[in-house]
């Protein structure tokens, strides 16, 4: 079975939509539809539905788009008799539900077509794919672009529309329609110019920052999707720990609180300028704490466009830890005090700064673990002995887990590929004698792909959450232990 979408455009919330019924569904699409014209709802419709099904193909987007705009070309001239929309959106929810549409798919359709009426439609609107953590687009040439536009412009345009939405689906709306919209310009404009390649030259830097400010949040409002504003804190606090480890606990972690507040105010606002506005007065602050702390950091702060300089922070490698006092544990009291959380965030903060290449993505599983035994244990009616009796493993696990981790990915950060992949073959050799040259070579293989991807920094949560169970392990099997 295929899914539709109820397109609600716009700053609508499928929330609103629900307590206020169908009539306000009609009337805010319809109000979309005449306030913006034909194209623009079109346009507007293959973003929002290309960012909903990031796996769909540009044809499946393409029915879904052409239903849609018809419904409302249809039901939305003045004097139609409101029943149009009602009986062409749920003609729309009953397609939907056909195995043989030829709308995008979607695990979970099946319990939305038990429905009936507005709760199958608001059930069906509420689905979507995952966003991409690999974004896959690659730019074609300037000769390839101008083509392919002057065979057929509006499929050039519907074409990226869709591909670029799919990949950069995380980034704020606003940001997204204009970073498309300033590119197709670019294009229309350098493709009938007497010298593109001049043109292109010149629009692409004129179009930096929004390319910068598009493909950076989409990086950090998909972290803040997975982690949510609390972990999105702790990420940020890790990745400046690891950067600058000379920096200490209290100097970033007002930081980290502003970044996360930064990302839950923009990463789902409709306010154009949001992003741009809070990333660029968050670097100022950053460049202003941080700056005289690493030579490196300072050098990144020494530009003239803020976003720049946050791109540039943001990509720096992480350092060698200095030579640190010796690492002191929160008490059991202590985590169940009011600012348990708290103590194990400063913990994790001066493990990360004391071992710089184990990445974040890693990190984060022995937050969810301590944070589990916090939440456990602390609600108890005797949350200090329920602590002292869970504590002793899991911390036996986590630092069994964090040598692996540190093994594996301190060898590729401190050799060559090519020198990293020989000493996976001579460790599985050892370990695996009997192993034939083959079932080595794959192993090695799939060994040095997970690395490539997960012991960098800034790593795909969602893909490294399930690859790290798979390739360095769980810490343990029991409830106050969880699996990381």
């Amino acid at each position: 079975m295929k899914v539709v979408t109820v397109l609600l455009l716009a700053a609508v919330s499928l929330g609103h939509a629900e307590h206020r019924g169908r009539d306000y569904v009609r009337d805010k699409i319809c109000r979309e539809f005449n306030t913006m014209g034909k194209d623009n709802f079109r346009t507007l419709a293959i973003i929002l539905n290309s960012k909903k099904f990031s796996n769909a193909t540009f044809e499946e987007i393409s029915h879904l788009v052409k239903e849609v705009v018809f419904l409302a070309e249809t039901c939305c001239v003045k004097g139609v008799h409101p029943s149009c929309y009602e009986t062409g959106s749920s003609a729309l929810s009953a397609k939907s539900c056909d195995e043989n549409s030829p709308y995008p798919d979607h695990p979970g359709i099946a319990a939305c077509c038990t429905q009936q009426g507005l709760e199958q439609k608001l059930c069906l609107a509420a689905l979507h794919q995952p966003p991409k953590e690999f974004p896959t687009y690659v730019e074609p040439s300037n000769q390839e672009l101008c083509e392919a536009f002057k065979k057929d412009p509006q499929d050039f345009a519907d074409r990226f529309a869709h591909e670029y939405s799919s990949n950069y689906g995380q980034a704020p709306l606003p940001v997204l329609v204009g970073s498309i919209k300033s590119y197709l310009s670019m294009v229309g404009t350098c493709c009938i110019s007497p010298s593109p390649t001049v043109c292109f030259l010149k629009e692409r830097l004129e179009r930096k920052t929004l390319s910068i400010l598009t493909t950076m949040s989409n990086r950090i409002c998909s972290r803040y999707a997975v982690y949510g504003k609390e972990k999105s804190k702790f990420s940020t606090l890790t990745m400046f720990a690891q950067k600058i480890p000379s920096a200490s606990f209290e100097d970033i972690s007002p930081l980290a609180e502003d970044s996360a507040e930064v990302f839950s105010k923009c990463c789902n606002s409709m306010t154009e300028d949001c992003m741009l506005k809070e990333l660029s007065e968050l670097t100022t602050k950053i460049c202003t704490k941080l700056s005289s702390k690493d030579e490196k950091f300072s050098d990144c702060c020494k530009g003239k466009n803020l976003l720049e300089n946050y791109f540039c922070m943001y990509s720096l490698q992480p350092a060698k830890s200095p030579q640190l006092p010796e690492l002191q544990r929160p008490t059991d009291e202590q985590l169940c005090t009011g600012d348990g959380s708290h103590q194990m965030d400063r913990f994790i903060f001066e493990k990360a700064r004391r071992q710089t290449s184990i990445p974040e993505v890693f990190l984060s599983k022995v937050y969810d673990a301590t944070h589990n035994l916090v939440n456990g244990c602390c609600p108890a009616a005797d949350s200090i002995a329920c602590v002292s009796s869970k504590r002793p493993q899991l911390r036996g696990e986590i630092f069994k887990f964090l040598a692996k981790a540190n093994e594996l990915c301190g060898e590729y950060n401190d050799l060559t590929f090519l020198e990293f992949k020989q000493r996976l073959k001579e460790s599985f050799s050892k370990t695996m004698p009997d192993a034939t040259p083959a079932s080595l070579a794959e192993l090695v293989e799939q060994r040095a792909n997970f690395a490539s991807t997960c012991c960098i920094m800034n790593a795909p949560p969602l893909y490294c959450g399930v690859k790290i169970n798979t390739e360095v392990g769980h810490t343990c099997d029991h409830d106050s232990c969880m699996l990381i």
